[in-house]
């Protein structure tokens, strides 16, 4: 690809993410990014004050979310949403649903990871000690960088290694012909996130990409960190053979050993030629 400056899937700490919307676009801009979204899981609440950071440094935000969704047998299974309206009050209201549930899943974990401290003879994390990394809500990155803050793990990748994937709990996910639906409805595309965390099995993919698309998923995130390029490459003809949408992003968290915003899978960057079929898509819809 050509080495164009876009970012279409990063996070803050609205949702897991280590850095403020305000610091990801400094952060964009110092790596000479120009256009990024901010998609955050289940939240809408950085895309504000991005946008208004944005302005100032020349830098494009485009409102974005990433939904949890089932299907079929696949649970959290991740949904982009772009060109959203983020002022929607039915969305919101969804949002605040699964946020309540979120919150209540993360202090559980929270629960447990503590649980587990207590038989090592260590003294619990707090709450509050967790909420110093997050701002809408804590997530687990938040739990492992406390964690790592008191020394009990060597790394973020070994706290969840140690504690945060032991002390999981299920999440509550959207169905995902809902999750379309809804992303349709407030003017929005929907696009599937790092497709190849679904399946590595390229036929079973294949299937599964072709039943969304009949189902009016818009696109895919060709472009990622998850695949590797025999991957990447097989989206991109699966995209280009049903006239899909391609998108690029990161997922950046700012956790991630590696991973920087504007670059997938061994450096690869991402061209600014994607945006126009997504603009003109986003267009369309809201047309509707």
């Amino acid at each position: 690809m050509c080495s164009m400056n876009i970012d279409l899937h990063i996070h803050t700490s609205y949702s897991d993410g280590a850095f403020s919307p305000s610091e990801i676009v400094a952060l964009a801009g110092n790596a000479d990014v120009r256009v990024i979204a901010i998609a955050d899981h289940d939240s809408v609440a950085g895309v504000e004050e991005a946008s208004a950071a944005g302005a100032g440094a020349g830098i494009e935000v485009l409102s974005a979310v990433e939904l949890s969704v089932q299907f079929g047998e696949w649970t959290d299974v991740h949904l982009l949403g772009y060109g959203i309206d983020c002022s929607d009050t039915e969305f919101l209201r969804n949002l605040n649903r699964f946020r309540e549930r979120r919150e209540g899943r993360n202090d559980e974990i929270l629960g447990r990871v503590n649980d587990q401290l207590h038989g090592e003879g260590r003294t619990a994390v707090t709450r509050e000690s967790v909420l110093a990394f997050a701002r809408d809500a804590i997530g687990r990155p938040h739990i492992a960088r406390a964690l790592l803050q008191r020394g009990y793990a060597d790394s973020v990748e070994d706290a969840f290694r140690r504690y945060l994937v032991p002390c999981n709990v299920p999440k509550s996910y959207w169905p995902m012909a809902e999750a379309i639906a809804e992303i349709h409805r407030i003017g929005g595309v929907a696009v599937l996130a790092h497709p190849t965390s679904i399946t590595k099995n390229m036929e079973t993919l294949g299937g599964a990409i072709a039943a969304l698309h009949d189902s009016g998923l818009d696109g895919i995130e060709v472009y990622n960190n998850m695949g590797w390029p025999l991957e990447i490459e097989f989206l991109r003809r699966t995209a280009e053979g049903r006239g899909m949408l391609m998108t690029a992003g990161s997922d950046f968290h700012g956790i991630e050993e590696g991973l920087e915003i504007g670059k997938g899978r061994e450096g690869l960057k991402f061209d600014s030629a994607l945006l126009a079929p997504l603009y003109d898509r986003i267009q369309q819809i809201r047309k509707k």
